[in-house]
C-alpha cells in the first residue's frame, strides 16, 4: 500500500493506481486475523479517499471506481480471514482430540524390565489431523521381557482402532502364552477377526531372557537395529521375508530367529517413518550410519540426540509417525 500511495503521488492521477490499494487487505486475509483485516482495509479506504481527493477524483467514475474496489475487497477479505479462523479452530480441536486418542493407546512403557532399560520416542506427523497407526507395547511375562513395535497400513481413526486391537491381544497373549510363535499366531486370530476392510499391520516381536538371548519375530516389518557396545551396527534381519498380520491369507507364518547381547549392546526397534523419512534431496534416513548416535550413557538421551538428528535430516515436520523403542541391557 505504500508502493501504491508513493507511485501514484508520483505519477499522477492518470495512470489509474488506486483501485491496487486493495492489495493490502486481500493480504491481510491470508495472514491475519478478522481485527487486523478490518484494520488494513479501513486504512485502505482511507488512503484511497485521500488519494482520490489529492488526485481531484471525488464524484468521478475513477474515483468511485477504485473505492467500491477497495471497499469490496475488504468485505471479502474480512470473510475470508473468518473462514480460515474457524477452519484452523477445528483443526486445532481435531490434532487435540487425536494427541489424547494416540496418549490413551500408547500408555507409558516401563523405563526398566528385567536386565533391560528402555526408551522411547514418538514423534508425530504434521498432517492435518491425520494420526498414524504405529504402536509399541513392552509387557514383562514369565517367559521373559515381550515387546512389539508395530505400524497399521493407513492412516486416522480407523488405523487407530486397528492399533488398539492389535496392543489389547498383545497385552494378553505375551503374559499368558508359552512362546512367541504362539503370541503370533494368537495376534494373526485377532487381527483377523476385527479386521472390516483390507488393512494389515506390519510388526516386529521380540522375547528377551535373562541369559541375554533374543528370541525375534518379524511380520513384513523393518528390521531391528542392533548396536554393539563397541558402536558396530548392523540390521537384524529375518533368515525369510513373512506377511504382515491380518492378510487373511492361509500362509506360513515368520519363523522365529535369535541373536545375542552382551552388557552394553542395544536393539532399536522402529517404524517405517524412521527410515524412509527423506530429506530435501529426496535421501532417506541413514539410520545404520546414525547408530552412533544412541552412544550415550543414558538411553533417553541418545534416543532423543537420534529424534533430533532424524528431524534435521527431512529439515521441516515429518511426513509420517516415527516410533521408536530402545532397549538396552544393563551392566551385571
Amino acid at each position: 500500500m505504500t508502493v501504491v500511495v508513493l507511485v501514484d503521488v508520483t505519477a499522477g492521477p492518470g495512470v489509474g493506481f488506486l483501485p491496487l490499494l486493495s492489495l493490502g487487505p486481500a493480504f491481510a486475509s491470508l495472514v491475519g486475523g478478522m481485527r487486523r483485516t478490518a484494520l488494513i482495509g479501513l486504512l485502505a479506504l482511507v488512503l484511497c479517499f485521500c488519494l482520490a481527493s489529492y488526485d481531484g477524483l471525488l464524484g468521478t467514475t475513477p474515483g468511485y471506481t477504485a473505492l467500491l474496489s477497495v471497499a469490496g475487497v475488504s468485505a471479502a477479505g474480512l470473510a475470508a480471514a473468518a473462514i480460515r479462523q474457524r477452519h484452523e479452530a477445528e483443526l486445532a480441536n481435531m490434532r487435540s482430540i487425536a494427541e489424547v486418542a494416540q496418549r490413551v493407546l500408547l500408555r507409558p512403557v516401563p523405563r526398566a524390565a528385567g536386565h533391560l532399560r528402555i526408551a522411547v520416542s514418538y514423534t508425530s506427523a504434521v498432517a492435518e489431523a491425520r494420526i498414524g497407526g504405529d504402536l509399541y507395547e513392552v509387557v514383562n511375562s514369565p517367559s521373559g521381557v515381550r515387546v512389539i513395535v508395530g505400524d497399521v497400513q493407513g492412516k486416522g481413526l480407523e488405523a487407530v482402532e486397528t492399533a488398539a486391537v492389535v496392543l489389547a491381544a498383545f497385552r494378553e497373549a505375551a503374559y499368558d502364552e508359552p512362546d512367541l510363535a504362539a503370541v503370533s499366531a494368537r495376534l494373526e486370530r485377532s487381527v483377523n477377526r476385527h479386521m472390516t476392510q483390507e488393512r494389515f499391520v506390519t510388526a516386529v516381536l521380540a522375547e528377551t531372557h535373562e541369559d541375554r538371548s533374543v528370541t525375534l519375530l518379524n511380520h513384513g516389518h523393518p528390521s531391528p537395529l542392533v548396536v554393539r557396545a563397541d558402536g558396530t551396527a548392523h540390521l537384524a534381519e529375518p533368515p525369510e521375508t513373512a506377511p504382515p498380520l491380518g492378510m487373511g491369507l492361509d500362509l506360513k507364518p515368520p519363523e522365529p530367529y535369535g541373536l545375542s547381547l552382551a552388557p552394553g549392546d542395544q536393539m532399536l526397534l522402529y517404524t517405517d517413518g524412521v527410515t524412509e523419512a527423506r530429506d530435501p534431496d529426496d535421501r532417506f534416513y541413514p539410520l545404520v550410519r546414525r547408530a552412533f548416535l544412541l552412544r550415550e550413557t543414558n538411553p533417553d538421551i541418545g534416543l532423543e540426540s537420534l529424534c533430533r538428528d532424524l528431524v534435521t535430516h527431512v529439515g521441516g515436520p515429518l511426513q509420517d509417525d516415527a516410533a521408536m523403542l530402545l532397549l538396552r541391557y544393563r551392566e551385571g
